[in-house]
């Protein structure tokens, strides 16, 4: 429809730019002579000879037939040549003039009468003549109406188009605007009926929900009913409640007059009860700083003497421990009396209630005369822990050498006894949080200390590795899968003013958080070799271990420090006979292999006591006699704090074997290896 609008638009635009084309007055031939009417077709003419020239004479007729004027015919020439024909004036005869010849008018014609004479001739011709003049002027006059006619038509005409073209333009625009009230009729039609929609499902919503409003009403009216019933069967038991209520309230007043008493009681007890608590706050506070400085200055004693220390850790009697009476054994004073623990418990005392320095171990023999011999053996060490001590008590003890390790010195803790001392359990711990032994504790705070310093600038990076030597054989417990045939070769390296010790083709891993290191500590304990014997159903038949490596910058000053934390559980020591090792050759072979690197870790003990008594630095120091001495070898020297742990086992048949610890225990107690030496580099 549209593209047919701008058509019609278009094509009346065209026409409105090129009106039609009139023919121009004038352009026809002027030459042609004008023709001549119907009389004058039908009768016969005269040529008479003038002056002008020759001229046809008409036959003669009166005045009236000749001045008279036949209307044209349609389609004549005469009509044609009015309507297109110009007004000018017709063409003169070229050429000098003739006189034309004068033909015969033959007689009894009736058109013209010949008279006598030349004069009668020639006046007819100047008539005929001027006759023929006056018919052409009021011709040329009509020709000229109908052209003034014709251009007044003709503007007529174009105005005529012009305001048919207005038209038409404007006819196109009240189209258009009518298409445009159509479709916004047709829109404002769609919006009034989803708007009559919408009105529609709101006026059912509203019904609905009158309906409801209804059903809610009755109901309400239905429940005020029942609710005016049961407010007039409550109207008579208000009464009576409020006789109670009465009597309730003499009783409160009652009640409350007894507490306020008893409140002015208790406040005062609470003011006693919260200066008492106070005083006892800062008692304990006083208490426990006192027994820091303490610590802290027999650290400070400890590593100016430059000793390996020594705690020795009994452990409680177990409900397996109980033997048969007939084992002898010794009993310890105040022990309850039961035959079975008599005999199963030896004869420990601890006299030191103070510091907690001393073990008396008291035993009992027949001579070679039956005669009853009693004898009591003294140790003194740097702290021992009763059978009543937690792990928390037992690491509080240690707990400084975390930090220690923090700020960049070499420690080594390790755990040494017989089996079935308590030395995995001391170490590794168990599975509850009272529990934790001594490396999950000191990972933790070594991982606290770390992040205490960050403040100050400090970063630290730690890695983890967790070794076993086993019949002087290293094998990498967190390796892949079942131990590969790799041999690993222990590698001192000096740096500087430091030496560290490296263990070839192991896996060191990085640790974020003390959680990853009980992950660690898990799988290593579920691939040690270990092997039940007489002195224990699950014996360590290997040394395990743990070192972690604590790597810091302090970003303000440059400095660097390294770190190194050594946790050893140590294979139990223990005679072949008692183990009951002799029969078996793989446990044969275990138990050499464990004595020998004890008796060796003893050499190296006694060889560095010596080299530091003689002040001789050319003393040998057997380290390479057995590769956990030799791995420990920057634990044990003086560029390290060394910690021991002797674990003592309560039974008397465990006597001699811890007569024997505790005897290796006091050598180590006595050496002295010199004073332990800060890891710390400048900036680089």
């Amino acid at each position: 429809m549209n593209k047919r609008k701008y058509d019609d638009h278009d094509l009346g635009a065209e026409a409105l730019d090129q009106p039609r084309k009139l023919p121009a007055i004038g352009t026809l031939n002027s030459s042609r002579p004008l023709a001549a009417s119907r009389t004058a077709l039908n009768e016969p003419t005269t040529t008479v000879s003038t002056s002008a020239g020759a001229v046809s004479k008409p036959p003669s007729r009166p005045p009236s037939r000749l001045t008279r004027r036949d209307p044209p015919r349609p389609g004549t020439a005469t009509t044609r040549s009015r309507s297109t024909r110009a007004t000018s004036a017709p063409p003169k005869p070229s050429g000098p003039p003739t006189r034309p010849p004068i033909s015969r008018i033959p007689s009894g014609s009736g058109i013209l009468r010949q008279q006598n004479g030349p004069t009668s001739i020639e006046s007819l011709q100047v008539a005929s003549a001027q006759r023929l003049a006056c018919d052409m002027d009021a011709e040329r006059a009509k020709v000229a109406k109908l052209s003034a006619d014709d251009r007044a038509l003709s503007r007529q005409l174009a105005s005529a188009k012009e305001l048919d073209l207005d038209k038409r333009r404007a006819l196109v625009d009240a189209v258009d605007e009518l298409e445009r009230i159509r479709i916004k009729h047709q829109r404002e039609i769609v919006d009034l009926e989803v708007e009559a929609g919408k009105r529609a499902r709101e006026a059912r919503e509203r019904e609905e929900e009158l309906k409801v409003a209804k059903e809610d009403l009755e109901t309400a009216r239905e429940t005020i009913a029942s609710l005016k019933s049961t407010v007039a069967q409550q109207s008579g038991v208000q009464v009576t409640l409020n006789a109670q209520i009465a009597a309730l309230q003499v009783e409160n007043r009652e009640l409350r007059a007894q507490l306020d008493d008893l409140s002015s009681t208790v406040s005062k007890g609470a003011l006693e009860y919260a200066d008492a608590q106070r005083k006892i706050e800062q008692l304990e506070k006083e208490a426990r700083e006192a027994e820091m400085v303490r610590r802290k200055l027999h650290n400070m004693v400890q590593e100016l003497k430059g000793n390996i220390r020594v705690f020795c850790r009994v452990r409680p009697v177990l409900p397996h421990d109980f033997v048969p009476p007939a084992v002898a054994g010794l009993r310890r004073p105040g022990s309850p009396a039961d035959d079975q623990e008599r005999a199963a418990v030896a004869d420990l005392t601890f006299p030191d209630k103070e510091d907690h320095r001393e073990i008396v171990v008291s035993s009992t023999s027949l001579n070679a005369m039956g005669q009853e011999r009693k004898e009591a053996y003294n140790f003194t060490f740097d702290r021992v822990f009763e059978p009543e001590a937690t792990q928390s008590d037992v690491y509080e003890e240690i707990s400084l050498l975390a930090q220690s390790c923090v700020d960049g010195y070499n420690v080594c803790i390790f755990a040494y006894g017989q089996t079935g001392s308590g030395k995995s359990f001391t170490m590794e711990g168990g599975s509850t949080e009272a529990t934790v032994g001594m490396i999950p504790r000191a990972v933790g705070d070594v991982f606290r200390a770390a992040d205490a310093l960050r403040s100050k600038g400090w970063e630290y990076k730690m890695d983890g590795q967790f070794l076993e030597i086993y019949n002087e054989t290293i094998n990498d417990l967190l390796g892949k899968g079942e131990f590969d045939k790799k041999k690993h070769e222990i590698k001192h390296e000096k740096q500087g003013s430091t030496i560290t010790t490296r263990v070839t083709d192991v896996n060191v891993l990085p640790l974020s958080t003390p959680r990853e290191v009980a992950s660690l500590l898990r799988l290593a304990n579920s691939r040690r070799t270990v092997a039940a014997t007489l002195m224990n159903e699950r014996s360590s038949r290997s040394h395990s271990v743990f070192t972690l490596r604590v790597s810091g910058y302090n970003a303000h000053t440059g400095t660097r420090c390294e770190g190194c934390l050594n946790l050893v559980d140590l294979a139990g020591s223990e005679r072949l006979n008692a183990s009951g090792a002799a029969g078996d050759k793989d446990r044969l072979r275990e138990t050499q292999n464990i004595n020998r690197s004890l008796s060796a870790l003893g050499d190296v003990i006694a060889a560095l006591g010596e080299k530091s008594v003689e002040k001789a630095s050319e003393k040998h120091v057997p380290y390479r006699n057995s590769k956990l001495t030799y791995l420990l070898q920057n634990s044990l020297s003086g560029n390290s704090k060394t910690l021991m742990i002797l674990n003592l086992s309560p039974l008397a048949a465990h006597l001699g074997e811890s007569l024997t610890s505790l005897r290796f225990a006091t050598k180590v107690n006595n050496t002295t290896i010199g004073t332990a030496r800060k890891q710390v580099r400048g900036p680089s």
